[in-house]
């Protein structure tokens, strides 16, 4: 099944975006407006500065007079420490939502990845989800507590300052805030330009991600198929694409600054020129041009700002995009209110409340077809009476995992109903259905930890005397007991320090200890040796004594003892019965088996001549 590319945003700035982002740092509101106030005193007492040069050139320098100093410079002092606490303030704000911010959304984010259905995973890489969680959040978390802020700086200084120029001399002011529509312009153009492309650097972000994610867990099958040139030059064109599209946003945005820059030259020049002459002609004093000057110069350094701001915010814009279309994606299957209002959810479960599951299963006129996909199962009907043993058979792709996946309510049928105990499971929730499910897959998982956390994931409260019987029952114990340190030895990352059989013997302890209801076995013994799988053969036998029991069927010679064994051909079941009752048919089962005898007597006899 191929991965879905990244979803593609043609949108301008998009405020409602940032709207929808925000809520996400509510818990942050009080630092927030915290973080307001402190820039709002910080754009007031810098306006103030620019007064206090104009009253001393006035007063005291165009006077001659030292009279008040005193008082004028303890307002100065004044306003300078209130200027220090303010930054001081607004450093450590900041830092809190910043860090508070990433830490919400990652948490967000991945109880959403908890929640999605497996259709989500099926069309979407791993490299895109770390992309989002890592370099993505941290982005908006950088925006969120410093950038947004500065926003607000610079808004309240530019207005205070338009306000004070108007105050002073209107005609001045009018001539300075000329350039204002001017940038509104530039600015259009450009943020258009710059979010273009910074929507291509994290989209080309996240399959570089996938990409370095695909190339550490391949590095075995890269190795084998010599396949390092040909990855490297793949590589090599998404860094290209990246550096491209990060050379363009920068270009775009080298220009932009001294556009804005140039227009400031610009103006301060008028100023100065106008100024000038009015104060020459004593229209305004000098202390009014020096504080003309000096709001022109510093009225552009908000301009440009903002500018810079909005610059940044196009590319945190497009990491917004994804992270907020994560943490916002529906699951495929979710359990309606009326149901979460009795039976809780995946983490407020009111077990209290769960009916206990005896182990009827009962497919009634099942079909099911992936998204985007052809139909792989119609009209199946399916009767299981609890503790039977049920084998599914069949060529790749006839949909034995798919029936076995629904069971599991890993994805929902698309007509018809999956009833547990005579209740449609769709009236129970997800969480009681599989609270009571034992699920062995062919590829067994395991968390990197020890040997005996691995064995406890099947019920946490388990006690180490439960997780080392749940060992001995499927003789994982005769390898444990050989390892350095025993049940407390590091399995590694996904058990990697550990054999395929050796880790599927973990994954049936693992079960075992839940003491699951249904037990379903995906091709769990495909991947295994003889005498491991001797081992698990026997482990099969006591842990499905008395429960229902779903096994995907490999090997055929591990599912003679079945109650049931249906072949299944497109999704349809075209035989069934017990393994005498099928070979004595000489059907398509019969084939399969004989075939498989021979494959493997042949193989036997090859393996004892090369010994000979």
């Amino acid at each position: 099944m191929q991965f879905q590319e990244e979803q593609d945003y043609t949108k301008r700035f998009d405020l409602t975006l940032w709207k929808r982002l925000l809520k996400y740092a509510r818990p942050f509101y009080g630092f927030l407006a915290a973080l307001c106030v402190c820039m709002v005193i910080n754009a007031v007492v810098d306006v103030v500065f620019p007064m206090m040069t104009r009253y001393a050139i006035d007063n005291f320098i165009a006077k001659e007079t030292v009279a008040g100093l005193g008082g004028f410079i303890a307002l100065y002092l004044l306003l300078l420490l209130v200027q220090v606490l303010v930054i001081f303030g607004f450093q450590r704000c900041a830092s809190k939502v910043e860090v508070g911010v990433c830490y919400t959304i990652r948490k967000l984010a991945f109880e959403k990845l908890q929640q999605l259905s497996f259709s989500f995973y099926d069309k979407t890489s791993v490299g895109y989800l770390m992309a989002r969680m890592t370099s993505d959040t941290q982005r908006l978390a950088d925006t969120i507590g410093w950038t947004l802020i500065d926003l607000v700086w610079g808004s309240v200084y530019m207005v205070l300052t338009a306000v004070a120029m108007l105050y002073y001399n209107w005609k001045l002011a009018l001539l300075v805030l000329s350039v204002l529509p001017v940038l509104a312009v530039v600015s259009a153009y450009f943020q258009s330009v710059i979010l273009k492309n910074h929507r291509e650097v994290r989209k080309t972000n996240s399959r570089i991600t996938g990409a370095f994610n695909e190339g550490i867990m391949g590095a075995k099958t890269t190795k084998t198929l010599v396949r390092e040139d040909r990855n490297f030059e793949e590589f090599q064109v998404l860094t290209n694409t990246m550096r491209n599209s990060s050379v363009r946003a920068a270009t775009f945005s080298s220009i932009y600054m001294p556009i804005v820059t140039s227009l400031g030259s610009i103006v301060t020049g008028l100023a100065l020129w106008k100024g000038g002459y009015d104060t020459l002609s004593g229209a305004i004093s000098l202390g009014t041009l020096v504080i003309f000057i000096n709001y022109t110069v510093s009225f552009i350094e908000p301009v440009r700002s903002i500018a810079n701001i909005f610059s940044e915010m196009q590319s945190a814009q497009a990491a917004a995009e994804r992270v907020v279309s994560l943490v916002e994606t529906e699951p495929d299957i979710v359990d309606g209110p009326e149901i979460t209002a009795v039976y809780g959810d995946q983490f407020s479960p009111k077990t209290e409340n769960w009916p206990k599951i005896h182990g009827d299963v009962d497919f009634e006129h099942v079909s099911f077809q992936y998204k985007g996909g052809e139909k792989v199962l119609s009209d199946f009907t399916l009767h299981v009476k609890a503790g039977q043993n049920i084998a599914l058979v069949g060529e790749t792709g006839s949909g034995k995992s798919t029936i076995v996946n629904l069971i599991c309510r890993f994805y929902e049928p698309t007509e018809g109903s999956i009833l547990i105990d005579g209740v449609d499971y769709r009236q129970r929730s997800q969480l009681w259905l599989q609270s009571h499910l034992g699920y062995v897959l062919q590829s067994p998982h395991l968390f990197s930890g020890t040997v005996r956390e691995n064995i406890r994931y099947g019920r946490l409260d388990a006690t180490d005397e439960e997780v080392e019987r749940a060992a001995e029952m499927v003789r994982a114990d005769h390898f444990i007991s050989k390892l350095e340190k025993g049940y407390d030895t590091d399995v590694g990352e996904g058990g990697n320090r550990l054999s395929t059989g050796e880790k599927q013997l973990i994954s049936f302890a693992r079960a075992i200890l839940a003491n699951p209801a249904i037990f379903v076995l995906d091709e769990a013994t495909s991947s295994i040796d003889t005498e491991t799988e001797q081992a698990i053969q026997y482990a099969i036998s006591k842990m499905l004594s008395g429960r229902t029991s779903f096994i995907v069927a490999h090997r055929l010679s591990t599912i003679k003892n079945a109650d049931r064994i249906l072949v299944i051909s497109q999704g349809r079941v075209i035989e069934d019965g017990t393994h005498k009752q099928l070979l004595e048919k000489r059907g398509h089962y019969y084939t399969l088996y004989t075939n498989q005898f021979k494959e493997e007597g042949e193989l036997s006899a090859l393996g004892k001549s090369l010994e000979a």
